[in-house]
């Protein structure tokens, strides 16, 4: 694993930078990696190892993997430091993709049924975040993309006002998994149109509406990220022919 940074003096972050803004250029350069796959899945990171190519104390490196732990970037492995998820297999991939059809539709919904004037605003104002990363170049802001993307799931969810789904949805990590597959701007354009049609239909009040919006979100995204998986294995069996 490689990373880069500028180096930090003896004492910890360089001058004119504080500790907070430290770990979050920490937390960029790691995201950045792992979306590019220069961190590979199933590798190990240690707080030590980071901090000393970095060239920053271990106080940034610690903040940034408990908030990468948080989104489901990174596993904790007791007195071992930090494990990078395997990536994703295809049959975890069909797996995901059946359970996120029987719950987001509900959720969409609910949420219709049930969103605050201020949960509406929210979902509109993450859109606009979204959109602002949607022409960004580069892993990191593919990556931030993604966790952009998972938040708004989660708001329709927390605004569908069902703590079991929202839970369920969350523990999958669904879209840190499937965003991590490929980097492909093409993703991010089609699904701003579509989150824009769930979020139309939910302030219309429309659950009708809604739940097919998400549904129909799902079945495309299903269908773009299982090009890829079509993709390598067409890879493989050159591979295995030769």
């Amino acid at each position: 694993m490689t990373a880069r940074g500028r180096r930090a003096g003896p004492g910890g972050p360089p001058p004119g930078r504080s500790g907070g803004r430290l770990a979050d250029e920490v937390y960029d350069t790691l995201l950045g990696q792992l979306m590019s796959l220069r961190i590979e899945p199933g590798s190990r990171v240690t707080i030590d190892v980071l901090a000393r190519e970095l060239g920053v104390s271990q106080t940034p490196i610690r903040d940034a993997l408990n908030r990468m732990e948080a989104e489901g970037l990174v596993v904790r492995v007791p007195h071992a430091g930090y494990r990078i998820p395997p990536q994703i297999t295809r049959h975890r991939f069909e797996d995901m993709l059946e359970v996120r059809l029987l719950l987001e539709p509900a959720a969409a919904r609910r949420s219709a049924e049930r969103a605050s004037a201020a949960q509406v605003a929210g979902l509109r104002r993450m859109l606009e975040e979204m959109a602002e990363l949607e022409g960004g170049d580069g892993p990191t802001a593919y990556g931030a993309f993604g966790l952009r993307d998972a938040a708004f799931h989660d708001l329709v969810a927390l605004s569908a006002e069902n703590q079991v789904i929202r839970e369920t949805l969350a523990r999958l990590h669904s879209h840190v998994h499937l965003f991590r597959l490929h980097h492909d701007t093409q993703v991010t354009h089609l699904a701003m149109a579509e989150h824009e049609e769930v979020v139309a239909a939910i302030a219309a009040r429309d659950p009708d509406a809604a739940a097919y919006a998400m549904r129909r979100h799902i079945l495309r995204s299903g269908e773009r990220f299982r090009r890829l998986f079509d993709e390598a294995e067409s890879v493989d069996a050159v591979v295995v022919k030769a």
